[in-house]
């Protein structure tokens, strides 16, 4: 049997005998289990391909296990306080934890605690890292939404605290989740609320392009790949699907179902804490408090799968294999270091040691989408005016050819004007 390229990874509060469990997305099957605690919401992540992680529920340490070696823990890390939120750089270079209401952010390769960023003022409920690892969004019960830049908060001196890239200000309560979608700086992000909205904003302006109000409270929201669609988990158990393709032009709008692509799933009883979609976006991935982690076909809006589970479900995703979670033999490329629990300087830092990294001064400012699409208009331009007009005796010779090409076309026209005259006065 061939290994999957995709598969669901799982996580409840109530399991006695496993953390995390692994299924065939297509069969549903179960395929790996991962001892040791219970996993914590939004805690569940990959890093680097070679490790999962997750924060323990209700206690202060990270799991870390080898992706392929379920039975065993390789380290457990000690953290300040409770872990609210956890998650990895697609790059595998950063980790970053919610602990109250301060983001951490750690280098892997070297263990090093860069930076504790305290500009939320109530818990951090959320984190999500762009595609191209050069951002992260945390969003917390303060209503805010933060995005922080990585080469700004990562700097070496530590008397000066970074500022944030945008603060998005317009939930009026806590956010329950947020997703990033693709594009990497210029990439959408959805944040959803208690306040029963779900807001779409633009990650280089902090523009708010959208906001949808909702009948109930929004705990979960996801993109599709294409972002076709907003999937929104909603605290009655139904999962909105909302369509990004409507041609009405308001900026706010009120959710109803129709046949534009505004449809709603229904199946669970109780609150949906987290949703995943498949590479191809036909299959939707919900986990809810009802103990039940639900597969649909996103064109029939027709729930095909229940994966039962032995209390709420605290974490369920959709993700691609990785290469080594199926060879039990194999090892990561790079061991974990011990992650430090204070910033450098706390700990007085090692002799001998040099750190390079990004200032400040060589960050340029982002453009937005339009002026990068302006700038390369105008370049397009430009080549094709150089390539059709060229200069000095290339321009005559192109003119000539240009021109001879012309009383060519002039003739077929005259030839064909009198071969039409001909057949049309021809007598019958």
């Amino acid at each position: 049997m061939a290994a999957p390229l995709e598969v669901i990874v799982t996580s409840d509060s109530g399991s006695q005998l496993w953390n995390s469990t692994v299924f065939d997305l297509h069969s549903g099957s179960s395929l790996l289990s991962y001892r040791g605690g219970n996993s914590a919401a939004r805690t569940l992540t990959v890093l680097n391909g070679e490790y999962l992680l997750s924060a323990q529920l209700g206690k202060n340490f990270i799991h870390m296990w080898e992706i392929q070696r379920k039975d065993q823990l390789q380290q457990k890390m000690v953290c300040q306080g409770l872990v609210t939120c956890l998650t990895a750089s697609r790059n595998g270079l950063f980790l970053v934890a919610g602990v109250a209401e301060a983001v951490y952010l750690w280098e892997v390769s070297t263990g090093k605690l860069l930076s504790v960023l305290s500009r939320h003022y109530q818990d951090i409920t959320c984190l999500k890292f762009t595609d191209d690892s050069s951002h992260f969004v945390s969003g917390g019960k303060d209503n805010l939404a933060v995005v922080w830049s990585v080469s700004s908060v990562i700097q070496l001196d530590l008397s000066h605290s970074p500022e944030p890239r945008h603060v998005l200000s317009r939930h009026s309560l806590p956010i329950t989740d947020l997703h990033c979608g693709l594009m990497g700086t210029q990439a959408r992000v959805a944040t959803s609320s208690l306040d029963q909205t779900v807001k779409v904003w633009e990650l280089s302006s902090g523009e708010l392009l959208l906001s949808v109000l909702f009948d109930v409270e929004i705990m979960s929201v996801t993109f599709d790949p294409c972002e076709y669609f907003l999937f929104c988990g909603g605290s009655d158990g139904n999962i909105f699907q909302v369509s990004l393709c409507s041609q009405s032009l308001s900026r706010d709008k009120t959710f109803q179902s129709d046949n534009d692509g505004n449809q709603v799933f229904k199946g669970h009883r109780n609150l949906v804490t987290c949703l995943s979609v498949s590479m191809d976006g036909t299959l939707l991935l919900s986990g809810s408090h009802d103990e039940t982690a639900r597969l649909w076909d996103v064109q029939s809006k027709q729930s095909i799968r229940c994966l039962a589970h032995k209390g709420p479900v605290t974490n369920a995703v959709i993700m691609a294999a990785p290469a080594n979670m199926f060879l039990p033999d194999s090892r990561p490329g790079v061991p974990l270091p011990r992650f430090s629990r204070h910033l450098q300087t706390s700990e007085g830092g090692d002799s001998g040691e040099v750190c390079v990294r990004l200032g400040l001064y060589t960050q340029e400012e982002e453009q937005t989408y339009l002026q990068k699409a302006d700038r390369l208009n105008n370049l397009m331009n430009a080549v094709t005016d150089k390539s059709v007009f060229g200069d000095g005796e290339n321009t005559k010779v192109r003119v000539a050819e240009l021109e001879e090409e012309v009383q060519t076309l002039k003739k077929v026209n005259k030839d064909l004007y009198d071969f039409s005259s001909q057949l049309l006065t021809k007598p019958t």
